[in-house]
């Protein structure tokens, strides 16, 4: 797996009052590809995602309480559903716990989600909506 932090999603209670809070508070642009859903934001190399708390748990497979679920998922975006495949097989070999096999999703991508050592899940994913530059940043129109 490359070095690349792509994107972090925030697990938030309320998607309203975060989106004012980080567009009118922050003074934040929200990203074309933001919905009544999910609201993203470019930072710099790396985008930052809010979506709604129990919503992104039950896309990890974990409770959306407690110890089991810190709130938030960082993000790996691959540049093909092989290259998901490929990244947890490797990481399955290594010991890493896997807390969602890789399968298609309810956006129309592909992903799958791992353990660090703390718990702190990270999704590895592939979106045929998302573009890469020359570096292999993540960017959105």
């Amino acid at each position: 797996m490359n070095q690349h932090l792509h994107l972090v999603t925030l697990g938030v209670r309320d998607l309203a009052a975060s989106r004012q809070f980080y567009a009118e508070t922050l003074g934040w642009q929200p990203a074309a590809a933001s919905s009544d859903d999910v609201v993203f934001f470019q930072a710099g190399g790396a985008v930052l995602g809010l979506y709604p708390r129990e919503k992104l748990a039950e896309d990890a497979l974990v409770s959306a309480e407690g110890g089991g679920f810190a709130g938030l998922t960082l993000a790996y975006n691959a540049r093909s559903e092989a290259e998901v495949d490929e990244i947890i097989a490797t990481l399955k070999a290594r010991g890493v716990r896997i807390l969602k096999e890789p399968q298609k999703v309810f956006w129309g991508g592909y992903s799958s989600y791992f353990a660090d050592p703390d718990g702190f899940a990270w999704e590895v994913a592939y979106n045929s909506f998302f573009e890469f530059d020359e570096d292999g940043n993540l960017k959105l129109g």
